[in-house]
């Protein structure tokens, strides 16, 4: 039997002094760090996200897939900047890039926006890679019309259905939506070709359950990703702080789980009652860690820097 770990010891040092370094960048920037649960009576009703659920205490509960929901009702209870270094969980991913669980750096800025937010990002990663990183920004409707030559916002539900018919060989889009379409073409037509570190922001606002809509655009939100060589290593958003639009986003989400055949899950009414109680604007964001650290050393997969993977 091999009990041996899978990344090789340096490779785990290498983990300790970034997991040190950020600490460093984060205390010396005045945020706080917070611990939060694992395992929490509710989850994410994002409908491309699969939670694990566990039985227990004669209940059913979940583990988190992000601790985003419970750092949102510390910064309600007026905690400031914060920021969590955890590990997260999600159902079926498994490869090269994934693993069900998984290390996640999330942190909360008040009075930051989305673009104060992505400026810390780039100071963050060219902290830990030790040399001068060269970032990129480009909005979502531009990438697509810069990489596939689509006007996404002219383009009919079958004309997106074609495209990833044709962009992405043997895909039978007949049933897809519109942000099925979208979100096969970025991952699967332009994320591959895309080189260096990226930042794409201004998402659809049907894709950002969580985030505040433009003020000068409602059809888009304030949310961006960013990718290192198409790789995706992190999202994040101007956050949405209206607890009513809140809940409607979560029923909609909700809506879309019966329409696809996915379970119903329970609406946080916590996170809810935070929001209500009141929130200072501010911005979020979660990088994965493994993704970061596999770019930082040069590997090829997140199984050369997981201490074990079973």
């Amino acid at each position: 039997m091999n009990w041996q770990p899978v990344a090789d010891l340096d490779v785990i040092r290498q983990r300790a002094r970034v997991y040190s370094q950020i600490r460093t960048f984060f205390n010396t920037r005045g945020c706080l760090e917070v611990d939060t649960p694992l395992l929490m009576p509710t989850t994410s009703t994002d409908i491309n996200i699969a939670s694990i659920s566990v039985a227990g205490n004669n209940r059913v509960q979940y583990l988190q897939t992000s601790p985003e929901y419970a750092m949102k009702r510390l910064l309600a209870a007026g905690s400031g900047s914060i920021f969590q270094i955890c590990h997260a969980f999600r159902q079926g991913e498994a490869g090269r890039l994934h693993n069900p669980e998984f290390s996640l750096l999330e942190w909360y800025r008040c009075g930051y926006d989305y673009h104060a937010l992505m400026d810390e990002i780039e100071l963050l990663v060219t902290t830990l890679s030790l040399s001068r990183c060269n970032f990129r920004r480009i909005g979502y409707r531009k990438l697509f019309r810069e990489s596939l030559q689509l006007d996404i916002e002219a383009a009919s539900l079958e004309e997106l259905r074609e495209q990833c018919s044709l962009r992405v060989p043997g895909t039978d889009a007949s049933g897809f939506d519109s942000d099925q379409c979208l979100d096969l073409l970025l991952a699967m037509a332009i994320a591959p070709a895309l080189q260096g570190y990226l930042f794409v922001y201004d998402y659809p606002i049907s894709q950002a359950a969580l985030a505040r809509a433009n003020p000068n655009d409602s059809s888009v939100a304030e949310r961006f990703e960013l990718f290192h060589n198409g790789i995706e290593l992190a999202n994040g958003f101007s956050e949405l702080t209206d607890a009513g639009q809140q809940r409607v986003r979560f029923e909609q989400d909700n809506q879309v789980r019966r329409e696809r055949g996915l379970p119903q899950l329970e609406i946080d009414e916590r996170l809810l009652a935070a929001l209500e109680s009141g929130i200072e604007d501010c911005a979020g964001v979660a990088l994965g860690l493994d993704r970061l650290l596999m770019i930082l050393l040069d590997l090829d997969s997140i199984d050369q820097v997981l201490t074990f993977r079973d």
